[in-house]
């Protein structure tokens, strides 16, 4: 009679389980990684992603985690906050909405009350992008007011 450790036994239950599972689970299940957008060309801060410098790739790396672009139409049209480089993975966190209006620009201030509405040129004090918060100084009374960048470029000035 021949006795055995059950260590044995289990190691050969987990590699028979695992075999099993390689021979009637789909190729892709086991991969199963996902894609990720990688740029073809060196990327510089303050540039807008577009298409023809992306790509997806397939992940091979299992220890890739984090917020890294899975799709082209994820990031496309984004503008990036650091240097990417060709080949690497792309953070979401290193990426922005382009800005609305710049600073020093001329746009509209628009504050309104009820059916009163009030319209008077400004300049933007700083960048900001649609449904920011920004400071804008008023061109005729010299004033800085604080407002809610909207998609058109005008700022909504918030009662005081």
């Amino acid at each position: 009679m021949m006795f055995c450790r059950a260590g044995h036994i289990s190691g050969w239950v987990a590699a028979a389980t695992i075999a099993v599972a390689g021979i009637f689970l789909p190729a892709d299940v086991d991969a199963g990684m996902g894609y990720a957008v990688v740029p073809t060309t060196i990327i510089y801060p303050g540039d807008t992603l577009s298409a023809s410098q992306l790509q997806e790739v397939e992940v091979t790396n299992p220890n890739l985690s984090g917020d890294f672009a899975k799709t082209i139409s994820q990031v496309e049209g984004l503008v990036s906050k650091r240097t990417l480089l060709p080949g690497r993975t792309i953070s979401v966190s290193g990426l922005r909405e382009p800005y609305t209006v710049t600073r020093g620009s001329s746009i509209r201030l628009v504050f309104s009350l009820g059916a009163m509405t009030i319209s008077a040129a400004g300049s933007p004090l700083e960048d900001g992008a649609t449904g920011q918060l920004i400071r804008a100084r008023n061109m005729d009374s010299g004033v800085i007011v604080s407002g809610t960048v909207l998609a058109d470029g005008t700022v909504h000035v918030r009662a005081k």
